[in-house]
């Protein structure tokens, strides 16, 4: 009888214990869940706060570089890898050869093609990336560029990525800027400025920022939402090509300032205005 009371007490004390456990698991997932929202409710402030920085800085950008949509597609291929000054004037190139067209640019040879756009650097490669594309959309889609971004975003995505050489920001690019598609770009500039500012860390995938900027810039109408994320994008580009550069950022005079942790401030302050490090 003794022991039976005793294995009983062993067993009510057993359940009592697993209840207590399993309520600190609940209030500490709880409290991980809140952080979390909160994490992602401040970072979503910040990124708006942000673009009104820089939009009131450069103003609307009316941007991407490029008067047609296969302007746009052409030179999403041509800017993988070097700057738009280089891009500019290999598209220079294919309006002064009066080819900047689907059926006559596919007409070219791989070499004669090669040459026209040897400003934009990786000639050969882009030459015949370009072909690629190009193939696809005159074959697939008898070079309408409509029928191409028809259907589902996601849809659309997965029938550029098919294509060699078009990657996911490549993908993106033509889909926001020349298809209609709402799909935010995302680039070195991004990734360099969200890191800098602790939005983001070092081992943040294109999809990681992806889902940050879609999730955190979506309170505009979906009407409005286009043109949102493509000027979001284009700021970003100009602030990360004329202040949050790689080697000796501007971040003093950068309009993204007030958005910098404190201790990537100190690191841009004259010496004598730090404070003593202790060690």
């Amino acid at each position: 009888m003794f022991e039976l009371i005793c294995y009983h007490e062993a067993q009510t004390q057993t359940t009592i214990q697993n209840g207590m456990e399993t309520h600190a698991k609940a209030a500490k997932g709880a409290t991980i869940a809140r952080t979390s929202n909160q994490r992602t409710l401040g970072r979503a402030r910040a990124l708006r706060r942000a673009y009104r920085l820089m939009r009131a800085h450069f103003g609307h950008l009316h941007w991407w570089p490029g008067e047609t949509p296969f302007e746009v597609c052409v030179g999403a291929i041509l800017t993988q890898n070097t700057s738009w000054s280089n891009v500019g004037r290999a598209i220079a190139n294919l309006n002064i050869a009066r080819v900047l067209q689907p059926r006559k640019l596919f007409a070219l040879s791989e070499s004669k093609l090669a040459a026209l756009i040897r400003p934009a650097g990786y000639f050969n490669v882009k030459a015949r990336r370009l072909r690629s594309f190009l193939r696809v959309l005159i074959e697939g889609f008898n070079g309408d560029l409509e029928r191409l971004f028809a259907g589902e975003t996601a849809v659309v995505r997965e029938r550029l990525l098919a294509i060699n050489g078009v990657g996911p920001e490549t993908a993106d690019s033509m889909l926001l800027y020349a298809g209609g598609h709402h799909r935010f770009v995302i680039d070195a500039y991004t990734k360099r400025i969200f890191q800098r500012h602790g939005w983001s860390g070092a081992d943040a995938s294109y999809e990681d920022l992806q889902r940050l900027c879609e999730g955190a810039l979506d309170e505009k109408p979906r009407c409005e939402r286009l043109d949102y994320w493509q000027d979001f994008h284009a700021q970003l580009v100009m602030v990360g090509k004329d202040f949050c550069r790689t080697r000796q950022p501007r971040c003093a005079e950068c309009p993204l300032k007030a958005l910098l942790p404190r201790e990537v401030k100190l690191l841009q302050a004259p010496p004598w205005d730090r404070p003593p490090v202790c060690r």
